[in-house]
């Protein structure tokens, strides 16, 4: 954990963005948060969450760890945790196997460990000790870095991860943390949220933009790798039309100052063109 200037403490987060090829493209997991969550309420958005301090103890379960410092290492396996937690996506293989666990094996998995799990009853090692289970750190790729305004009441410095969903895994929101998901393409989750259909907060909006740029899960994982991740975090200013968000134009999202509603739910680019 870090600490602004102004000592308000940094909460470290994860977010997964589980993608898959649809018959249409590529199509990207997400969720609808619950109404009493703190954070992002009602929002559509990928499974995340806080990375809890004993992530770290499962690095001897994990795969591509020895080139990972810690916080690295604690981020992906939080990001890890969360997709099992979220939606009973576990990103994992046999000890001694190759291929992903598939869903026979991960539904007796689920039905001994997922409560504990949520509940902080038990941490990601125990359950990779307990199962004989490797985390696939390895195929996870760092999409994004962004981290909320210092003027908001909690700031929170989140790693974004893209990785391919299972095909013999069924991904489906916990009821609790959230209360609706979908497989959808990235377009249409942003013309919904343009039609106010649905609540996209700015970073989620921002990062869809992203990832609507391909048509494939495997063009956005040799992407994403190529790429460098500039770390975000958005500065609110004024401008004529109302308030704006700044954020670094190398980060690679096609601008960088965008209006924002209150609700922070329309966004227009007012990137001023050279």
């Amino acid at each position: 954990m870090s600490v602004e200037p102004d000592d308000k403490p940094t909460i470290a987060a994860s977010t997964v963005l589980l993608l898959r090829d649809g018959a249409d493209g590529l199509e990207v997991f997400m969720v609808v948060r619950h109404h009493e969550i703190d954070s992002f309420s009602g929002a559509l958005v990928f499974p995340g969450g806080k990375v809890d301090p004993e992530d770290i103890e499962a690095r001897d379960y994990c795969l591509g760890a020895d080139e990972m410092n810690p916080l690295m290492l604690a981020h992906r396996v939080a990001a890890v945790r969360e997709a099992f937690e979220e939606c009973g996506v576990l990103l994992a293989r046999e000890k001694d196997g190759e291929g992903l666990i598939g869903a026979d094996r991960l539904a007796g998995i689920e039905a001994r460990w997922r409560a504990d799990l949520a509940a902080g009853r038990i941490t990601m090692a125990d359950l990779c000790r307990a199962e004989g289970l490797m985390l696939v750190l390895d195929q996870m790729v760092h999409y994004a870095h962004w981290i909320t305004p210092k003027v908001v009441p909690k700031v929170f410095d989140t790693r974004f991860y893209i990785a391919r969903a299972p095909d013999d895994q069924v991904a489906l929101h916990d009821g609790e943390e959230s209360t609706d998901s979908e497989w959808l393409r990235p377009a249409a989750a942003l013309a919904d949220a343009d039609m106010g259909k649905r609540t996209v907060v700015f970073p989620t909006r921002m990062n869809l933009l992203k990832l609507a740029r391909f048509e494939t899960v495997d063009a956005a994982l040799a992407a994403t790798r190529a790429a460098q991740i500039v770390t975000v975090q958005p500065e609110i200013t004024s401008h004529p039309q109302g308030r704006a968000l700044r954020i670094p134009a190398e980060a690679g999202y096609d601008g960088h100052l965008f209006l924002v509603s209150e609700q922070g739910a329309v966004v227009t680019d007012v990137t001023p063109v050279d």
